[in-house]
């Protein structure tokens, strides 16, 4: 058996079980590999909706499970079912052929800099983005990088945006993108004084479609925004 380390677990009231927050582009709804699919917990059956985030199981059907990766303990995958371990029990999920490719994803989740599509070859600007563990591996990956001021040209940039008023910044990024280039809007998570709708609107403001959410860190969200293909 396949094991994960794991590290300390923090539990929420929602029926004992792991709960996770999950944000979207896509007005509130997760993203993700999906699969209709009966699953087995706690002596409970039912058939519903699975969901493989990028740092979750999530399951919702007559019973709900969010399953943070840091709280699994092993994955297997045997016969087509999923059987995922945590320290409320094990609960498996009728999968078919996708199940052995679920468990790859689960035990071997990208990197962040995978997760933003960061290339060896690509072009970045950082404007304001101070986490420390993301500009090491930057620096580890991209060959090219630009701080401060944007680079003409540039394949991505990445924008920190702590307050709504950094979002003003995402008016004239698209000049020094390439066609097919993307913004990243680093924000933080669960605050007031900054939402989701307040990036997406500066985005659409800015004449920027917004494409897809990452998480960034424990604190922090990123929201990708590209050149809508009428204007490429």
């Amino acid at each position: 058996m396949r094991r994960r380390n794991g590290s300390p677990r923090k539990q929420d009231r929602y029926s004992g079980l792991f709960r996770v927050a999950l944000q979207s582009p896509t007005g509130g709804k997760c993203v993700g590999q999906q699969a209709e699919c009966t699953a087995r917990f706690g002596g409970r059956v039912s058939t519903g909706k699975a969901l493989l985030e990028s740092s979750a199981l999530i399951f919702r059907g007559d019973f709900r499970l969010a399953i943070p990766f840091q709280a699994i303990e092993s994955v297997t995958a045997v016969n087509g079912e999923l059987r995922v371990s945590f320290s409320e029990g094990t609960a498996s999920f009728a999968l078919g052929p996708s199940a052995e490719k679920w468990a790859n994803k689960i035990l071997h989740p990208k990197s962040l800099i995978d997760k933003l599509g960061i290339k060896p070859s690509t072009v970045v600007s950082v404007l304001g983005v101070e986490d420390a563990n993301f500009l090491r591996q930057l620096g580890e990956r991209a060959a090219e990088i630009a701080d401060a001021k944007p680079r003409n040209d540039s394949d991505l940039i990445f924008l920190g945006a702590e307050r709504t008023a950094d979002l003003e910044r995402l008016k004239g990024l698209a000049r020094f993108l390439k066609k097919s280039g993307a913004v990243w809007v680093i924000y933080p998570k669960g605050q007031p004084h900054i939402t989701q709708a307040d990036v997406m609107a500066a985005g659409k403001k800015a004449g920027l479609a917004d494409v897809k959410v990452v998480g960034f860190s424990s604190t922090h969200t990123a929201l990708k925004f590209v050149i809508p293909v009428s204007r490429r």
